[in-house]
């Protein structure tokens, strides 16, 4: 099979993915094996590639938003999938089922978790292998580009929503506004939220404001009332203090992702005192996935895609560097 590899980390400017031909993997015990139609590019690819976050497998073929049609089963795997159902592979691809953590229904928080494209190879590939139990089965209604977005920053932005503890009719700031952030807010809008959205880039703003924002503007503005509720998906540390200054008290900035630079000491009194809460999002559970995509179809979500081949993963992480994406990067798998 031709897939893209990375096997050491560089920036990304030094085109670190290489192409490769790679023997077909066969799905063992509870697998099936994944024809890939369509994989999105993530920040969290990029975050890999850079060695921003530490490498778990050397080497690894990227990619956690995998768009395919079941091709072979493995043993074991029962009725639960059949060949050519056409199904989604996210970010969490596999727990230990007993922790404490799996039991409360945490399980992304499971300290044996596996990851898609970092813990085993992902999406940037002809093929891909996955637990069947791990596997979304996808609605009709998406084509296989459009919902390749959805599988990570589709479930983190709508589980990014749930810990801020968002409620209908409510002010949201979102900082940053690509491929998680601009599914985010037709989920916010959909429950009647006025949105605001801080993002430095034009064709940004410009996206924002179709998708129903009710104001843009940059990071160190002030919207035009406070936030009962943020969430910050670029991974810029000083926007922490930026968005609790413009909380409401009692109000939650949820921090989306898995990386982020240093964040700057902040001010008890002005930042967090009258009951304003800090919290991390840590990858999603499968209940997410489910729960995300049956509401893209009451939405229903639209998706707004540039499409790359499979050989133009390193460019497509560049444009994501850049913000030069509008919207997601969809790798199309040949």
């Amino acid at each position: 099979m031709k897939a893209m590899i990375l096997e050491r980390p560089a920036q990304v400017e030094t085109s670190p993915l290489r192409p490769a031909d790679l023997p077909d993997p066969e799905p063992g015990p509870g697998q099936v094996r994944i024809r890939v139609r369509a994989c999105g590019i993530c920040r969290t690819d990029l975050h890999q590639v850079e060695g921003e976050i530490p490498m778990h497998k050397s080497p690894v073929i990227p990619g956690h938003q995998v768009v395919g049609l079941v091709d072979r089963i493995g043993p074991g795997e029962g009725q639960h999938l059949r060949a050519g159902d056409r199904v989604g592979l996210p970010w969490l691809h596999s727990t230990c089922g007993h922790c404490p953590e799996c039991a409360a229904g945490l399980e992304n928080l499971c300290p044996q978790a596996a990851f898609t494209g970092y813990d085993v190879d992902g999406g940037y590939a002809q093929h891909v292998l996955a637990p069947a139990a791990f596997c979304l089965p996808l609605p009709a209604g998406l084509t296989d580009h459009e919902a390749a977005p959805l599988l990570c920053g589709g479930i983190i932005g709508y589980r990014a929503l749930r810990v801020s503890g968002i409620r209908a009719g409510e002010a949201l700031g979102l900082y940053g506004f690509g491929s998680s952030a601009h599914i985010c807010i037709q989920i916010a809008r959909f429950w009647n939220c006025r949105v605001y959205v801080f993002s430095r880039t034009p064709e940004h703003q410009r996206l924002a404001r179709e998708l129903g924002a009710a104001w843009t503007g940059n990071a160190r503005g002030d919207p035009p009332e406070l936030l009962d509720r943020a969430i910050i998906f670029a991974p810029a540390g000083w926007l922490v203090p930026e968005a609790l200054r413009v909380l409401r008290p009692g109000g939650t900035v949820a921090l989306a992702g898995i990386y982020m630079d240093e964040i700057p000491p902040l001010d008890y009194q002005r930042h967090l005192y009258m009951e304003r809460a800090l919290r991390s999002v840590t990858a999603a559970t499968r209940r997410d996935g489910q729960d995300l995509l049956a509401l893209a179809q009451r939405i229903p979500l639209a998706t707004t895609i540039e499409r790359f081949p499979l050989s133009g993963a390193n460019e497509a992480l560049q444009r994501l560097k850049r913000g030069g994406l509008t919207g997601a990067g969809v790798l199309e798998i040949p």
